[in-house]
Order: C-alpha cells, then structure tokens, then sequence
C-alpha cells in the first residue's frame, strides 16, 4: 500500500461508516455538477457558437466519454491509495474546468474543458470511486448502503438544473460556470479529507461476506460475465440519456419555455433518487440481477410513455416516472461486481463498468443530436432508445436465468 497505509480503519458496517457514507453522498452531489450542467447549458450553447443540435450535443459525449475513462483510473487509484486521493484531484480538476468552459472562446475549447478537466480527471472521481468504497464498508446492507452513495448523482441532478437555469437567465452561463467552479474548490477539497481512513481489510471483507451468505456463482465465466455488463450497461444508458440530455431542448421544440424543460429534468432526477434508494433495498432482498432485470423493463415502459404525451402536463407525469422507474439500474451493476467478483477488484471492475454506462449515455446523447438533425424531430429518438433498452433487458434476463442454474457456494 502507498500513502495513506498506516492510517486507521473501521469495521464494516460501523458508525464511522455510516459517516463516511454521508461524506460520499455530499461529494457524489457536488460532483453532479459535472454532469448535468452541460445538459442545461445545451440551447445556450448552441445559439452561443451557432452550431447545429449535434455539435451542441458534442461537449456532453465528450463529457461522458471522459467520465467514463476517468472512472477506471480513478478506481485504480483508489484501490491503491485509497478513496481520498482521487476525490482531492477531481475537487481540483472539476473546480478548475468549469472556470476553464467559462471562459471558453470556441466551441472546441468548451468540450475540451468539459472532456478532459470536468469528465475524466473531475466528476468521475466523484462516482465510481465512491460507489466501490461504499461497497467494500457494508456488507448486510450493502444494497442499500450503495444506492444511498449513489442517489448522489441523482440528487445532484435534482438540484443543479434550476439553480444553473435560474443564474443563467440571470448572469449568463460563463459567469454562472465561474462561479460554480469557484464554489465546487471551496466544498469539495475540504469534504474529501473526511475519507482519509482505508477500508477494512480484504481477508475481513472476504469472512463477512461469506457469513451474510452473500458469495454468489454463475453460469458465465468471469471475463464474459464482465464483458455482458459492460454491454449491458451502454445499452442502457443509451436509453436512458435521450430523456435526460435532451429534455431541455425538447421542451423548447414543443413550444415550452426551457425553465419548464430544467423542472422536468431537475424532477426526472428527483425521483430518481426515490428510485435509487428503493432499488438499493430491493437489491438487498432479492439481488443485483433481479434488480436490474426490473429495471430495465420499467424504463422501457417509461420510454414507451413520451410517445403518446407530449403536453406540458403530461411531460410532467412522464418525466417523474421515468426517474421513479429507471434511477436504480446504474447502482444495481456495482452490487452484481460484489456479489460475483472479489472485493480486491471493486475499484477496477466497478470503474469498467460505469465507464460503459457513461459511453452509453455518451453516445445516446449525441446519437439523439444526429437523429433529431435528420428526421426534425424526437419521435424516431425515442424509438431508437427503446431498442436499446431490449437489448438491455435481454442481457440481464440471459444473466438471470444462467446464475438460477449454477449451484450457489458454501457459506
């Protein structure tokens, strides 16, 4: 071990790891930033550098992409040196890239700052990592304990889209990225000393999963068991990025003001949260797969739904169940990481994963752009993401039915 190897630790499931817990669930939603705020400034950004939908789409791929590759070496990182490391370098990198997309003279600029400082070295710190952490401090309630860490990203997204539209209309979108940017070094970098303690230890982790008669087996072999979930989770978040990155725009192609457009994105993730938190008890019940076969079908249904329903109101309704159907699918792919792989590899494997989702999300949001530039509309968006999402829900429901037929082990 490196730096940090002498520094004390903590049984799972202990008082300090519930504290600990707290932390990650304040740093995931200042991290969000990241994320989502790309999303809201997508019009202004647009009409800023006079580019079609799917250039304006560009920077959050890029985002995303970044995001996606930072996790795997932000996990590595903090398999080796433990959680605080890579959360004080994103502190830096995404307080220092938004300032950076503030003051950004093109649109080239703009996506570099949001792809390289506030995707891969920022935000991606603030979610795998986290998310594999928490899941190496629980054991018989890990489900839970792992959705709570990770209704982060979604609480973060129920809080930045109205606050960044609201300084937008205010101040404009540079000064608004400026000064975020400033805040996030403020909060973040001070948050991140709270996570200094190394996990318990791995011989530890193995013995108290395998008293909660937790260690599972599978049909698949593991690298092909790895590679399924990594495909599973870019379908996925194919899917799941149309509503989310596009919501805004869609809104305003409806005739709807964009403030109602960052309501329904800010309520999308709000009971995305909700969402979250009931699929991490559910998780805890009836495991990782289950829960992602769920799911998955329900965020097809919730798809299905904009087809009809493209009223104000009904967007609304739309939009909070998409949330409410679709928050737990993410966390549900770090809880099948423990529940079939050794807690050595959480860092690396859960950061593997996550970066596909994050491709997903990538490249279903840019797929959207290219979509709506071709047919002037989002009907045939909606489709494709639908197709997508059957991909997913057969991925996990093979998975499913492959760990019914293998013997669980001996506790």
């Amino acid at each position: 071990m490196a730096a940090s190897a002498h520094a004390p630790v903590s049984e799972p499931e202990s008082a300090y790891a519930w504290a600990r817990l707290c932390a990650s669930l304040v740093l995931m939603t200042l991290g969000g930033i990241g994320m989502y705020g790309v999303s809201v400034a997508l019009p202004l950004v647009q009409a800023e550098f006079g580019v079609a939908r799917s250039a304006a789409s560009f920077p959050y791929a890029a985002t995303m992409i970044g995001f996606g590759l930072g996790g795997i070496l932000m996990g590595r990182l903090s398999d080796r040196f433990g959680v605080m490391v890579p959360v004080l370098i994103g502190g830096l990198c995404l307080g220092s890239g938004l300032i950076a997309a503030g003051h950004a003279g093109s649109l080239t600029q703009f996506a570099l700052a949001q792809g390289l400082l506030i995707g891969m070295l920022g935000t991606s710190a603030t979610f795998a990592p986290l998310v594999a952490d928490t899941s190496l401090w629980f054991t018989r309630r890990r489900g839970i304990a792992v959705a709570i860490c990770a209704s982060g990203n979604y609480l973060g997204g129920a809080i930045w889209p109205p606050v960044l539209q609201y300084f937008f209309d205010t101040s404009g979108w540079r000064a608004t990225y400026t000064g975020v940017g400033l805040f996030i070094l403020l909060t973040m970098i001070p948050v991140g000393f709270a996570l200094r303690r190394r996990p318990p230890s791995l011989a530890s982790l193995e013995n108290s999963t395998l008293k909660a008669n937790q260690q599972k087996t599978i049909d698949v072999p593991p690298n092909a068991l790895l590679g399924l979930l990594c495909l599973a989770g870019v379908a996925c978040c194919v899917a799941m990025s149309m509503p989310q990155v596009h919501i805004v725009a869609y809104c305003g192609d409806l005739g709807f003001p964009a403030a109602r457009g960052a309501e329904m994105l800010s309520l999308m993730l709000g009971f995305g949260v909700i969402s979250r938190l009931l699929s991490g008890w559910i998780c805890d019940h009836i495991g990782g797969l289950r829960t992602l076969m769920l799911g998955s079908a329900l965020q097809g249904i919730a798809l299905l739904l904009f087809l009809p329903f493209d009223g104000l109101a009904s967007l609304y309704v739309v939009s909070a169940l998409f949330g409410l159907f679709q928050g737990g699918l993410v966390p549900s792919y770090a809880i099948i990481i423990r529940e079939y792989f050794p807690p050595a590899q959480a860092g690396a494997k859960v950061g593997l994963v996550i970066m596909c989702t994050l491709l997903g999300m990538a490249l279903g949001g840019w797929l959207t752009g290219v979509i709506f530039d071709l047919t002037g509309s989002y009907r045939a968006a909606f489709l494709h993401g639908i197709g997508w999402n059957l991909l997913n829900l057969a991925i996990a429901s093979t998975l499913l039915y492959r760990s019914l037929r293998a013997r669980p082990l001996p506790a």
